[in-house]
C-alpha cells in the first residue's frame, strides 16, 4: 500500500513508518520537525520526506495529487494539555484546522483517515476510560482533538469517508522527545537526570499511572489499514505503576550510565 504519515519525525510516527517500511509498504512521511527531530527520520528507498507544515492547505491538496495514498496515519499534533490554555490559537491551528486540511483531502481521493486522538478527550471523568463514555474534555487540547473526532463522523455520513479513531494512553519508547518541558512524564525525568537535576513528583508519588511501550502498538495499527470504519479504539497498558516507582526506575537506570 502507498501510506501517508504525519508526524513521521515523532514518537508514533518515527516507530510505526520504519514498521509499515519492513513490511514492504511505499511510505510518504510528513514533518515540519517543531517537535520531532530530523535524526529520527527513517532512510529507505521506499521512503519519502517532505517537511512542511499540515496548516498550509495548498501543499496539502499538491501533496495528495501528486501521491493519492491509501491510507492516511494522522500522528502529528502538539500534544500539551496542560499548556494548551495559554497557547490557544497554536493549539487549534496544530491540532483542528491541519487535521481537517487532511479531512478534505481524503475525502477527495478516498483515503482512509486513521487519526490519533488523545486520552484528553474523557477529561476529569473517573478512570477506567472505555470508549462508550461521552468525552467530556477540561482543557483546549482536548477540545481539539474531540473537534477533529466529531468531523471525522460527519465526513463519514455526508461523503462515505472510511476513519478509525485511536486514543493512545502514555507511550514511551524509542524516537520520543524527551527535551519538551511541557509533556510526558518519564521524558521529563529522564531530561531532568541528564542534566543531573532533581526529579520533582507532584504531591506524595503515589498516584499511579500505566505507561504503554512503543513497540506494542504497531500490531493494533496494522489491523487498522484494512480492517473497521468508523470505530473508536483506546490502546494503552493494564499494569499500574506509582509515579515514586517510575522515578526511582529512572534515577536506577541513570545511576548505571553515570548519572546522579
Amino acid at each position: 500500500m502507498k501510506i501517508l504519515v504525519t508526524g513521521c519525525a515523532g514518537l508514533l510516527g518515527a516507530n510505526y513508518t520504519r514498521h509499515l517500511l519492513s513490511n514492504g509498504h511505499e511510505v510518504i512521511g510528513v514533518d515540519d520537525l517543531s517537535g520531532g527531530y530530523k535524526a529520527f527520520v527513517p532512510k529507505s528507498e521506499n521512503f519519502t520526506f517532505v517537511k512542511f507544515n499540515l496548516e498550509k492547505r495548498k501543499k496539502v491538496v499538491d501533496l495528495f495529487e501528486e501521491q493519492k495514498p491509501d491510507v492516511l496515519l494522522h500522528f502529528a499534533a502538539y500534544a500539551a494539555e496542560g499548556l494548551s490554555p495559554f497557547i490557544r490559537n497554536f493549539n487549534y491551528r496544530n491540532n483542528l484546522i491541519c487535521s481537517a486540511n487532511l479531512i478534505n483531502e481524503c475525502i477527495n481521493y478516498n483515503t482512509k483517515y486513521i487519526f490519533t486522538s488523545s486520552m484528553a478527550v474523557y477529561g476529569a471523568q473517573e478512570p477506567p476510560f472505555t470508549e462508550d463514555k461521552i468525552p467530556q474534555p477540561v482543557d483546549p487540547y482536548g477540545v481539539a482533538k474531540y473537534a477533529v473526532e466529531c468531523d471525522l463522523k460527519l465526513a463519514h455520513e455526508q461523503f462515505g469517508l472510511c476513519y478509525n479513531i485511536v486514543r493512545p494512553h502514555n507511550v514511551l519508547g524509542i524516537y520520543q522527545n524527551i527535551w519538551d518541558k511541557y509533556r510526558n512524564v518519564i521524558g521529563i525525568f529522564i531530561r531532568k537526570t541528564l542534566n543531573k537535576e532533581p526529579i520533582l513528583v507532584y504531591g506524595d508519588g503515589e498516584q499511579t499511572r500505566a505507561f504503554s511501550d512503543i513497540q506494542y502498538y504497531m500490531q493494533p495499527f496494522d489491523k487498522l489499514l484494512t480492517d473497521y470504519d468508523g470505530e473508536i479504539f483506546n490502546i494503552g497498558a493494564d499494569k499500574y505503576f506509582t509515579l515514586n516507582e517510575v522515578a526511582k526506575t529512572v534515577q536506577e537506570i541513570g545511576k548505571k550510565y553515570g548519572y546522579e
